[in-house]
């Protein structure tokens, strides 16, 4: 279950990631969805990068706590099948 729930945390971080460089309509419900969720998800990490680049400071700030959740997630699951 940790394992499964870093992998959708980090499909929503990802999803909004696309959805942003692709310039999705944000006044669509599924859009506005992930942008809530990512914002969210990556609070901590919220203008960590301000870089002058759109797309890149998306990708970062976004990015990130993607691979966090993903490398803390899976190593939290490995460890608890050990148990």
């Amino acid at each position: 279950m940790v394992a499964i729930a870093a992998d959708v945390t980090a499909v929503i971080l990802g999803l909004w990631i696309l959805f942003s460089l692709l310039d999705a309509n944000r006044a669509n419900d599924l859009v506005s969805f992930v942008h809530d969720a990512a914002r969210w998800l990556a609070s901590w990490s919220h203008d960590l990068f301000t870089m002058d680049t759109d797309w890149l400071r998306t990708v970062l700030n976004y990015g990130l706590p993607a691979l966090v959740y993903l490398i803390i997630g899976h190593a939290l699951a490995a460890r608890i099948r050990r148990i």
